[in-house]
């Protein structure tokens, strides 16, 4: 039987895609559910076009019992992975499926992370350091932000004339290659 996976995505849904896709060229496991915490994020489309079942949901739903947990309680996933889900992520959840939801965090954490640290954000303040790498980070997710286990971390060399949107663009290369690589072994050490 394949292995289950559950994305929550609150964008455009581009590392979701990448990741439905990956799995559809194999026989070990699915993406079963996209979830997100806006009506019109992209990744809705995304996933629907590529015959994946959504599902939208409120902040208040995220946190009850009767909400998304049961829906995860339904689907029973082998993993949950966040692909750009920018909400805290609940105990709830957490308690209910411990050590099967996963982050990608677009810099090599502990470096800039924390609530408000995604995105261009942490693009910005890499350049603004002159860091000489940065890369992505991928990680078990606990009650703090971007503060659970470290399960993988890819580096990408940085020049002097990086901008955001440079740095955007390596750290992108990064996760579409190896998130879903990444997700595939957390599934069969699992």
């Amino acid at each position: 039987m394949k292995k289950r996976i559950v994305i929550f995505a609150s964008g455009s849904g581009t590392n979701a895609e990448n990741i439905i896709k990956y799995f559809q060229r194999t026989q070990f496991a699915e993406v079963v559910r996209v979830l997100s915490n806006k009506k019109d994020a992209k990744v809705l489309d995304r996933a629907e076009k590529l015959g994946v079942n959504t599902v939208f949901f409120t902040k208040d739903e995220l946190f009850s019992e009767n909400g998304v947990l049961k829906i995860l309680q339904e689907v029973s996933p082998d993993v949950i992975v966040l692909a750009g889900f920018l909400l805290k992520f609940p105990e709830i959840i957490l308690k209910e499926f411990p050590n099967k939801v996963i982050n990608i965090h677009p810099a090599l954490l502990p470096k800039y992370g924390g609530k408000g640290m995604y995105g261009n954000f942490v693009h910005e303040a890499v350049v603004k350091k002159k860091d000489a790498e940065t890369g992505i980070t991928i990680h078990y997710v606990n009650e703090n932000y971007d503060e659970g286990a470290i399960i993988s971390q890819k580096k990408v060399t940085l020049s002097e004339k990086e901008t955001p949107e440079t740095v955007a663009e390596k750290i992108h290369k990064l996760e579409y290659e190896w998130f879903p690589r990444i997700i595939e072994e957390v599934l069969r050490n699992g």
